[in-house]
């Protein structure tokens, strides 16, 4: 059975300099989530941090700049 999204990605504001936080919902508990920008894999780091619980997977870009958008 194919992972679906159960609630998508909604754009976000935030300040510059400022975290956000990215939230979407799958259709399958602890589904393997990829985050990309563009092309690009998103990995960990003081940057981008990935959070996942059950059917909810979540992107934090602390010290956003208008190139994170």
């Amino acid at each position: 059975v194919p992972v679906l999204f159960k609630q998508a990605l909604e754009n976000t504001d935030t300040e510059e300099g400022k975290s956000v936080s990215l939230r979407c919902e799958l259709t399958k508990a602890d589904a393997t989530v990829v985050w990309k920008k563009g092309e690009a894999t998103l990995q960990a780091s003081a940057k981008y941090e990935m959070k996942q619980k059950g059917t909810v997977a979540e992107l934090v870009i602390h010290n956003a700049e208008p190139e994170d958008a």
